[in-house]
């Protein structure tokens, strides 16, 4: 007998990926033309089928919104043309744990005709595009998605990204895809009248990409931290361009845009946030949660001796001059869980298992200098977690006496002038 051959034929396959990202502003104005140049954009010189998946949470907001969108269609009838009135569907985290409002999707999808040459517009916050992004990249092995993203937390990041994902498991993001959007457009108008807590929200995903490659970034965020905590326009405008310029910098130059490897640069703080939202039952915001999270590694890496203590307190100071939490309890609360998924420390071992391979963490050395650890010391991050809740505490002990201060002196105006 002869000795046993195998065969291999090894191929190597390269794929090029191009979006545009639009920053605009009423791009439902049936005057406005990039919607319908973005569909039009293939060349294919016909007619669109589009089904459109909008938040409910927006369209309460905006009550013309749903009609706007259906005049804008029919304003561009030689582009476009809906499958159906646009679909609703409730927002917020929840909405990526339900089954239910995917499968409506997928088959709105089929009974529409949607092909892999119409499109499916999502509009709405970024849970909203994960679970409609994996809708559309699974029926028919990817429908063109265009991604109109509602809140500045998808805007400057994940509605610009590459990713879409559902829960599963009680785990975050266990489902999902990689499949880039035909194109993204960010309208100006739609985040006019976003709550407080979503507007603050969204700056979190800014500072830690400045964290991470932008110290001039980082800085014009600390100059401009009050205009964007009161909702300053102009500045949040800036800032949702250049974080959103260094995420798409990031996917195409990082070499690892599909994340084979074991490292997640762009998920620092994350694993502990995910695991904060989840422990919470969603009570905290993805990006509150993603500013606590900062906090808590930012902080390891002082105690490790890693990050100088100065550069330690400019993170802590930004977050708070901006209106986000650098602490919440469940931090504390779930050491009493150690061992089982409602501790905060299994985020570790559920973010090594997400990525695969060996575990992978983003730290920083300075404002702009990424490190990558392979371990970390779970006495030092409870020690972290206690330092952030005292320095929590004297903040708010001492924006209490402000308080007491001015309303003391309030009162001896007031009996002075009578």
């Amino acid at each position: 007998m002869g000795t046993r051959r195998s065969r291999t034929i090894e191929q190597d396959i390269e794929v090029r990926y191009s979006y545009p990202v639009r920053f605009t502003r009423d791009v439902f104005a049936p005057d406005h033309t990039t919607l319908a140049e973005v569909c039009a954009r293939d060349g294919a010189g016909r007619r669109r089928k589009v089904l459109v998946v909008l938040d409910a949470g927006v369209a309460a907001a905006y009550p013309r919104l749903t009609d706007d969108i259906t005049a804008y269609v029919a304003a561009h009838g030689e582009y476009l043309t809906l499958t159906r009135a646009p679909m609703l569907v409730e927002g917020g985290e929840q909405i990526k744990n339900d089954t239910a409002t995917l499968e409506a999707i997928q088959r709105e999808i089929d009974r529409g005709g949607i092909d892999r040459h119409s499109y499916v517009i999502v509009i709405g916050g970024g849970a909203v595009l994960d679970m409609a992004g994996f809708a559309a990249a699974t029926a028919h092995r990817g429908i063109r998605l265009i991604r109109v993203p509602t809140t500045i937390l998808s805007q400057n990041d994940s509605g610009v990204g590459v990713k879409n994902s559902v829960n599963a498991f009680g785990k975050k993001n266990f489902l999902g895809t990689f499949a880039p959007p035909y194109a993204v457009i960010n309208d100006a108008a739609l985040i006019e009248r976003l709550p407080d807590r979503e507007w603050r929200g969204g700056i979190a995903e800014a500072v830690k990409v400045a964290l991470l490659k932008d110290p001039a970034f980082f800085a014009f965020i600390e100059d401009h931290a009050a205009a964007l905590a009161n909702r300053d326009a102009d500045a949040m405008d800036w800032l949702i361009y250049r974080c959103a310029e260094l995420h798409l910098q990031h996917i195409a130059t990082s070499g690892d845009p599909f994340e084979f490897g074991s490292s997640r640069p762009l998920d620092f703080g994350h694993w502990s946030a995910h695991k904060l939202e989840q422990i919470s039952n969603y009570a905290w915001r993805h990006g509150e949660a993603v500013a606590i999270g900062i906090c808590l590694d930012a902080t390891y890496a002082w105690r490790q001796g890693l990050l100088p203590e100065t550069d330690w307190r400019r993170i802590i100071d930004v977050f708070d001059a901006v209106g986000l939490p650098i602490f919440a309890p469940e931090l504390i609360d779930s050491l009493a869980h150690a061992g089982t998924s409602g501790s905060v420390l299994s985020g570790l071992e559920e973010f090594r298992e997400h990525l695969g391979g060996e575990l992978t963490i983003m730290l920083i050395r300075g404002i702009g200098v990424p490190y990558e650890v392979h371990s970390m010391d779970t006495s030092v991050i409870t020690d972290s977690m206690r330092v952030l809740r005292d320095e929590h505490a004297a903040r708010s002990s001492k924006e209490s006496s402000h308080g007491e201060h001015l309303r003391d002196r309030e009162s001896t105006l007031a009996a002075t002038a009578d």
